[in-house]
């Protein structure tokens, strides 16, 4: 038996369509956060150190005309269209530019189903048939709010679909957030040895411009054990090869969730081998550092780093993903509108402390398993927002029966 579906304008599906505020604030030192579309990934709101913060007299001013909620639906309406978030334990401490629409609708299942009905191919093949202009993409509120949304008739149906969905990205979410606890592991172990220098405490220490360390280690720059990498490769000879564009390279995450096809990689590409370390050097305070889990490809808005031994790669994988060496970067980076980090008198010439190559090893060989785990949880990963992506469709198009499924959402 196929769904049934009704046709629903998303104003009257919805309680309330809006945009982000259109007035311009000042920015300061504390308060709450403006953020835009770019604050918009991966299905959550992502608020970075560098996020615009505003006095909470203007955020309240804000939302004296809408006050953002959980399940409040998020699309992404200027510059970059069509990314889509869904609000979960919000905090009372962020709001939207007008790059972002709101959708607020009276339930969960409600927002739920706008939400992965704008993550469909047809939901997407009708934002883009919406957008409008050149230099930068719009997508107006008024077609918004005209926007037609098949809704299964049977409310038992449409909950069953979505459970199904959300159980797919339960488990996405569990795998990430595995990797999260096995990254927080990962920092206490390299504070314990080369931060604070405990695994070291029996040994004499000596002063230099680094501070203390232990004697018989080195000052050295970055540059000494990492090669910055620059194999360029054309569109046409990609050969399949997975292509991984900086927009794509998780924040704060040492591993991947997602490649694109060699189909999107179109110019300045260069190429990256397995367990090289790669960071985001275009707006580097996004602080985009990941260990690659495969050969591939990516643009020269990436640096691609080897390490001079294979030993030394925990340590300097550990090492470029700290806060203060991106600071760094940052600090040392080219460009006002588009900053970028450079290599060669920036974030290769940064003061490190060089340990000897058995301690090197030592660590290598107790965290690298750790690092291997993250790195290869794309697998997994991919293999489930891949069934989600083939499901979500099916589902949605009432191709794939459901009135016999026993699940019902939580």
């Amino acid at each position: 038996m196929s769904l049934e579906f009704n046709l629903i304008s998303s104003e009257d599906y919805c309680t309330y369509i809006t945009d982000g505020t259109h007035g311009t604030h000042t920015n300061q030192e504390t308060g709450k956060y403006l953020l835009s579309a770019k604050d918009i990934l991966d299905g959550n709101v992502h608020i970075k150190d560098n996020s615009r913060i505003i006095s909470e007299d203007d955020f309240n001013k804000i939302h004296k005309n809408y006050k953002l909620e959980n399940y409040d639906v998020l699309l992404t309406v200027a510059g970059t269209i069509g990314r889509t978030a869904i609000i979960k334990n919000y905090q009372d401490n962020y709001t939207f530019q007008r790059s972002v629409a709101i959708f607020k609708t009276n339930d969960k299942i409600k927002s739920l189903w706008l939400y992965y009905y704008f993550n469909s191919p047809i939901g997407k093949q009708i934002i883009k048939s919406l957008s409008k202009g050149t230099t930068q993409l719009i997508l107006p509120l008024k077609d918004l709010r005209n926007l037609e949304i098949p809704v299964p008739k049977n409310t038992s149906d449409q909950k069953k679909i979505l459970s199904i969905l959300t159980a797919i990205d339960k488990k996405i979410e569990i795998n990430k957030e595995i990797n999260n606890n096995l990254e927080q592991l990962l920092h206490t172990i390299f504070s314990y040895w080369f931060i604070s220098f405990e695994k070291f405490g029996n040994l004499k220490f000596t002063q230099t411009d680094l501070g203390e360390i232990p004697e018989g280690w080195e000052c050295g720059v970055l540059s000494d054990l990492l090669i910055l990498t620059k194999n360029p490769i054309k569109a046409s000879e990609t050969n399949g090869l997975p292509y991984l564009p900086i927009d794509i390279i998780p924040m704060n995450s040492l591993g991947i969730s997602e490649l694109k096809s060699d189909e999107e990689a179109n110019s300045s590409l260069i190429t990256f081998d397995k367990n090289d370390i790669l960071i985001g050097a275009m707006r580097v305070y996004f602080h985009r550092v990941v260990i690659s889990p495969c050969r591939g490809v990516t643009r020269s808005t990436c640096f691609v780093l080897k390490p001079k031994k294979e030993e030394y790669l925990s340590y300097l994988l550990l090492l470029c993903n700290l806060e203060q060496t991106i600071k760094y970067a940052q600090n040392t980076s080219k460009g006002t509108t588009m900053p970028y980090a450079v290599w060669d008198n920036g974030l290769g010439d940064m003061d490190i402390v060089i340990p000897p190559e058995n301690v090197l090893k030592e660590f290598h060989q107790l965290v690298f398993p750790i690092i291997e785990k993250i790195r290869d949880s794309y697998n997994e990963i991919n293999k489930l927002q891949k069934l989600r992506d083939t499901l979500l469709p099916k589902l949605m198009s009432g191709e794939i029966d459901v009135s016999k499924i026993n699940c019902d959402l939580e």
